[in-house]
């Protein structure tokens, strides 16, 4: 009886999210982008080495491009490479897309945010969130709901372990 080989499951995990994002904007829609990367930037991502807390979406001539991520590269993959970490990135979507995001951005004041970077399959993939911005209360707003929900699971623990 032939045994079956298990796939590595490499695919579909996230690499990184954008946590600051959630906190800074109102994001009222998500699209997901392709990244065009050089090899020594996917070897550094599978390495888990990125940083795009302070990074955003841009439009320039009609494309769009991801401002910002910083990718350190690995001493090992790009010895014989010049790696610039914070290049700009070009992002990949379809024209309709890229469109009605030019619209929003331009017409509407929309902020174009990186949510998450995710493996899909074997390519790398970008959530761009159509994002307005807080204003101060709004963040305390958040932040009072994110107490009461640890507070209110603290006290059902507590609550079913006396029972």
């Amino acid at each position: 009886m032939a045994k079956t080989k298990e796939k590595d499951n490499k695919g579909g995990g996230t690499i990184a999210l954008n946590k600051r994002a959630r906190f800074e904007y109102h994001i009222d829609q998500r699209f997901e982008a392709g990244v065009a990367l050089q090899g020594w930037e996917l070897k550094a991502l599978r390495a888990g080495r990125i940083n795009f807390g302070d990074s955003y979406a841009v439009v320039l001539k009609n494309e769009l491009f991801l401002v910002g991520a910083s990718i350190p590269p690995l001493i090992s993959a790009s010895t014989h490479v010049v790696a610039e970490d914070r290049r700009t990135r070009k992002l990949l979507l379809h024209r309709k897309e890229i469109d009605q995001l030019v619209g929003a951005v331009e017409r509407k004041g929309y902020t174009l945010v990186p949510t998450a970077m995710y493996w899909k399959g074997n390519k790398v993939k970008v959530e761009i969130g159509l994002a307005r911005g807080k204003q101060e209360h709004d963040k305390r707003d958040t932040e009072k709901q994110r107490d009461w929900q640890i507070e209110k699971q603290r006290t059902m623990r507590s609550h079913n372990r006396a029972a």
